[in-house]
């Protein structure tokens, strides 16, 4: 069996009747599809409920809501994606985080004049916008202290918030 990122195994049958979770039949077939203890397919059911690509042992199968996914399409649909270009990372992707988005490295750019942004310079996120400090000019008093608790000169404007790229 397996779960989200698991592998899907077909395990030896075993006695009694299994439900397909996918055409919703009976399973006599001496093989069958086990994803999550009680979720079981044929082996020809267990498909991408997006795409269609068959799952089998051989593929990455993830669930969501009682459906498979393969892999990208689970990674496009529910996956964490770029607060900047919208798509989704791979597990290879180097990521930079600014509040509660994240980006991909590239797409960490000022909105502005197109410069990346790069460990140790300062910037303002507006909404999912970054702009670096020379396009939105000099920080407001206290700013600085937006390293650690939140400066109470930030307060106000809440789509406006100072931050300082650590290594």
């Amino acid at each position: 069996g397996a779960g989200p990122g698991g592998r899907a195994r077909p395990p030896p049958r075993r006695p009694g009747l299994a439900l397909c979770a996918g055409c919703g039949g009976r399973i006599q077939d001496p093989f069958l599809l086990r994803v999550s203890p009680d979720l079981e397919w044929h082996v020809a059911c267990l498909k991408c409920a997006e795409c269609g690509q068959p799952l089998d042992e051989t593929c990455t199968c993830f669930l969501r809501d009682g459906k498979a996914y393969c892999k990208r399409d689970y990674s496009r649909l529910f996956g964490i994606k770029c607060a900047q270009c919208r798509a989704a990372f791979s597990s290879s992707d180097l990521v930079m985080r600014a509040r509660d988005h994240v980006y991909h490295l590239e797409c960490f750019r000022c909105a502005a004049c197109g410069r990346q942004l790069l460990p140790g310079d300062q910037f303002c996120l507006r909404e999912r916008d970054l702009l670096c400090r020379a396009d939105h000019g000099p920080l407001p008093d206290g700013a600085a202290a937006a390293r650690g608790p939140r400066s109470p000169a930030l307060a106000p404007d809440k789509r406006l918030c100072f931050l300082i790229i650590l290594i």
